[in-house]
């Protein structure tokens, strides 16, 4: 049997095991921790840097995006002339073409006269080449189909109305079209006159087709676009006047190029501007 000093003895032995293992864990923990604080502070460390360096990059981007996009060139925009003060000018034929007040005296429209209007109205089939920056676009204009905005459009080709004028737009979502006609470059121009909507029931905008734009019910000037691409989900308000017959190329590479999104998610000047060098009439069929 052990003795009372043995026993206090084992006793001691024993405390000191437990006290000298608690402080062996006790520094363990230490450098545990201080390696941790310092994996930690790298961690910060790093991402100061990967942050600081995605700022810079970010501004870098930002300033290089702005940049190229300030220093892009203007588009041709023709001058505009004051339209005298006068009564708005109509004409008496089937097409009934009309100046509005509101046109005359709008910053963007351009006095090119009024088209003729003789009864009945012509229903040729016009081929119109489009000698572009980009390469030649040929078209059919059907005056079957819309003889009054396809003998408008033949009329402005004729005064060289779209000569030297850019698509200043160009619709990547939703509906697939590149805007021209405009020489104000602005989306908002065309000649002091309108002409009313036709043959909307059987409009289709299928890739190539070539429609009138407006901004409201039988408000057709200028403008027009090219479907890049099949829009069927396009509203049945906009005049179909013809379609590309050669060079749909053309079109569809700058469609590709995509714009600069400035008014909305795909929709915006292209990337890859098309200007028309000049738009002429080559041939007509009855």
């Amino acid at each position: 049997m052990p003795t009372n000093k043995q026993r206090r003895e084992a006793a001691r032995r024993k405390l000191e095991r437990q006290l000298q293992a608690r402080v062996a864990r006790e520094k363990r923990r230490r450098r545990t921790m201080a390696v941790l604080t310092g994996v930690g502070a790298v961690v910060l460390i790093a991402a100061v840097v990967t942050f600081i360096v995605a700022t810079n990059n970010d501004s870098k981007k930002a300033a290089s995006s702005s940049s190229s996009s300030s220093s892009r060139a203007a588009l041709p925009s023709r001058k505009i002339t004051d339209v005298p003060a006068r009564a708005p000018k109509k004409t008496t034929g089937p097409c009934k073409y009309a100046e509005t007040t509101a046109l005359l005296t709008g910053g963007h429209a351009y006095d090119a006269g009024m088209p003729p209007d003789p009864k009945p109205t012509p229903k040729k089939t016009y081929t119109v080449e489009f000698n572009t920056n980009q390469g030649q676009v040929t078209a059919e204009l059907t005056g079957a189909g819309a003889p009054c905005n396809v003998q408008s459009i033949v009329y402005l080709i004729g005064k060289k109305f779209y000569d030297n004028t850019a698509c200043p737009r160009l619709v990547t979502s939703g509906i697939f079209v590149l805007q021209c006609g405009d020489p104000s470059a602005t989306n908002a121009g065309g000649p002091t006159y309108q002409t009313k909507d036709e043959n909307l029931a059987k409009a289709k905008y299928t890739t190539g087709m070539i429609a009138m734009a407006n901004s409201g019910k039988d408000t057709n000037g200028s403008q027009f676009f090219f479907i890049t691409k099949d829009s069927t989900t396009l509203p049945k308000s906009y005049t179909v006047i013809g379609k590309v017959t050669k060079g749909m190329d053309v079109i569809q590479k700058v469609a590709a190029k995509g714009s600069d999104n400035a008014t909305g998610e795909g929709d915006g000047r292209p990337n890859l501007d098309m200007i028309f060098k000049t738009v002429r009439l080559v041939k007509s069929e009855a």
